[in-house]
């Protein structure tokens, strides 16, 4: 049985060219150069340079809005007289005085180099091996993360040696092959946790007494080290103090993951480019947008010839009729874009700008516990503009600072109230939280309460549960794993 239903939904839509220009504004200064790069090369009407037109005019119409690609355009109704005039040129660049040049800046560099897998695998080539056994190492080098670890069971590999390669094995050959595998640099690579990754590390190492010590706390008492039971090593091992200081002291210097030391890992390391620049300048903040972002645009002179050409002709032929409509949405798509780079300028400029002002204090001095509360709802009711338009500003966008290239999204914090009824930045309350933490006695850490306890007293009431949130958040352990002897 078929049953019609009357349904009303009420919905924004986006045009194609709104959807377009918050992408531009989204993205950072490099990914917008490769944009720029391929809008030029799709569209012949639109040229960078300082060269352009000396007769083409914006008085043309801007009408991409009026049609869409299933509509027919009639080409009597285009008239060429609007895109061509006798007037003064107007400019189509988009520099202004605000924007830094940032020509050394042209290349940046990117990290290159052989993958980590392949980097262990041309290192098996110094040891004799049979067949067998470098097919199972190579399988074995396979299976290494990017932190350096195998962590998968030798059983589960033995099955996808025979199901993958081929080889049928045991347990036992292919532990024997994964020690030839922890002979690699670096050191603890192949390792199937972290108290082998340690165990490595420490055996490759000049024999002395610390690094003998730190071995057998390593092999025999890993669960008390990792607990800072330093109370039972002592008894454990029949040592002083300083030896066990001197021990752990070896082991503290050791990589917990191997393979994050490899600069040729196979993520590819990009160059942060800053996308704004401040400075104090007699006393005052001074905003630059990389330059990077302002390109010189114009629309092609060839262009402007062509409807010159099919204003004259007498008769208008079918061939250039549909010259002339292609001619014009390739007009129409030049201007928009080079109006849309000048909105995607002024959105970035004028975002930034209202941050810079809210945070003065911080830009000004350096100091995070000046930080203001501040979410992205402030800046987008400073500047009137839509809370979504601030995010795709401050979650992709570098700014650089006499402090250091910060991530722009790094000024964003909550609020509290602290006992005098004003509000504080949650991340003063991190950077206060970090201090005192740094200050304790390390044989005696602080516990989350004692650490609310302190914080209460400074003048921020927050309760035991938040402090262990916020030193979370910090990457902060626990007291007991702070403890040093």
């Amino acid at each position: 049985m078929l049953k019609q239903y009357l349904q009303f939904k009420l919905s924004q839509k986006l045009s194609p060219q709104q959807i377009q220009l918050m992408k531009l504004i989204q993205l950072p200064t490099q990914a917008f150069e490769q944009r720029l790069k391929q809008e030029l090369e799709e569209n012949p009407a639109l040229e960078s340079g300082k060269e352009r037109s000396d007769d083409f005019d914006d008085t043309f119409d801007n009408s991409t809005d009026e049609y869409n690609d299933n509509e027919s355009i009639n080409s009597e109704d285009i008239n060429v007289d609007e895109y061509l005039s006798d007037d003064e040129i107007p400019s189509y660049r988009t520099q202004a005085n605000n924007y830094s040049s940032d020509d050394e800046e042209k290349n940046v560099p990117y990290a290159a180099g052989t993958s980590f897998t392949q980097y262990l695998t041309n290192q098996l080539n110094t040891f004799r091996l049979t067949d067998e056994e470098r097919e199972i190492a190579e399988f074995l080098v396979g299976s290494v993360d990017e932190s350096g670890y195998i962590r998968r069971d030798l059983l589960d590999i033995v099955d996808d040696l025979a199901f993958t390669q081929n080889v049928y094995t045991d347990e036992a050959t292919v532990e024997k092959v994964l020690h030839k595998v922890h002979q690699l640099d670096p050191a603890g690579v192949g390792a199937r946790n972290l108290q082998e990754c340690l165990s490595i590390q420490l055996h490759r190492k000049e024999k002395n007494a610390d690094t003998e010590l730190a071995i057998e706390i390593i092999d025999t008492a890993f669960e008390q080290f990792t607990k800072k039971h330093y109370k039972k090593l002592l008894q454990k091992f029949d040592i002083t103090e300083q030896q066990l200081k001197d021990a752990i002291d070896e082991i503290e210097h050791l990589n917990p993951k191997p393979g994050g030391s490899y600069s040729g890992n196979n993520r590819i390391v990009e160059h942060v480019v800053p996308d704004f620049s401040i400075k104090i300048v007699d006393g005052e903040l001074e905003l630059t947008l990389n330059g990077r972002n302002a390109p010189e645009l114009h629309v092609s002179a060839e262009y402007n010839n062509m409807l010159k050409g099919y204003k004259a002709s007498k008769e208008k032929s079918k061939s250039q009729k549909d010259a002339v409509l292609f001619i014009k949405q390739k007009l129409d798509a030049a201007k928009w874009f080079i109006e849309a780079i000048k909105q995607r300028q002024q959105t970035l400029f004028v975002t930034m700008s209202a941050i810079m002002h809210y945070q003065k204090e911080y830009f000004l001095t350096g100091d995070e516990r000046k930080l203001k509360p501040m979410i992205l709802k402030d800046i987008a009711d400073e500047i009137d503009m839509d809370v979504s338009t601030v995010s795709r500003v401050a979650n992709s966008k570098y700014v650089d600072t006499p402090y250091g290239t910060k991530l722009i999204k790094e000024f964003f914090s909550e609020s509290m109230t602290n006992d005098q009824g004003e509000e504080v930045s949650t991340r003063e309350i991190k950077k206060i939280l970090e201090t005192v933490i740094e200050e304790e006695n390390k044989k005696k850490p602080l516990t989350d309460e004692a650490l609310a306890k302190i914080l209460k007293e400074k003048g921020y009431p927050i309760a035991r549960r938040t402090v262990a949130k916020y030193r979370e958040q910090l990457d902060i352990p626990v007291a007991r794993l702070r403890k040093k002897i």
